[in-house]
C-alpha cells in the first residue's frame, strides 16, 4: 500500500533530481527547456526535495508535509499566473509550462496529503 511516507520520499526524490539535472545541460529543465529555470529554480527545487524528506523521514510527519508543500505550490501557481513576465519574484526564471507544472504539482501533492495513510496499520499488512 502507498503511504503519505511513500509518496513525499517519491516527490523528495523527483524535487531533488529535476534540481541537480537543471544544472547540467539539457532540453528539458534549462533556462531555454521546456521547463525555464535558473541556479535559484534549481536550488528550490532541491531544497522543497529536501524538505520533503525531512518531513516524511525525520520528523515522521508525513502528512503534514505534504500538505505544507502542497499549499505552497499553491501560492507559487497563483504568484506564477499573476505574473506578467517570465520572472517569478524578479529571482526565478519561469515560463507558461512551469506555470501549469506547478498547479499540477500543488494538485497532486495535496491529494497525495489528504487521500494517503501516514503509515500502514499492522492490520492491513497481513
Amino acid at each position: 500500500m502507498i503511504t503519505a511516507r511513500t509518496a513525499a520520499s517519491a516527490f523528495a526524490a523527483t524535487f531533488v533530481g529535476v534540481g541537480i539535472l537543471g544544472f547540467v545541460p539539457n532540453p528539458l529543465v534549462a533556462p531555454d527547456g521546456v521547463f525555464a529555470v535558473n541556479a535559484i529554480h534549481n536550488l528550490v527545487h532541491v531544497i522543497t526535495g529536501a524538505t520533503l524528506a525531512a518531513g516524511a523521514i525525520w520528523l515522521e510527519k508525513p502528512k503534514t508535509t505534504l500538505l505544507v508543500v502542497g499549499a505552497l505550490y499553491v501560492v507559487v501557481a497563483i504568484a506564477g499566473f499573476l505574473t506578467s513576465g517570465n520572472t517569478l519574484l524578479w529571482l526565478i526564471h519561469i515560463n507558461t509550462a512551469d506555470r501549469w507544472l506547478h498547479l499540477a504539482l500543488a494538485a497532486v501533492i495535496l491529494a497525495a496529503g489528504a487521500a494517503l495513510p501516514e503509515k500502514v496499520e499492522a492490520s492491513q499488512t497481513a
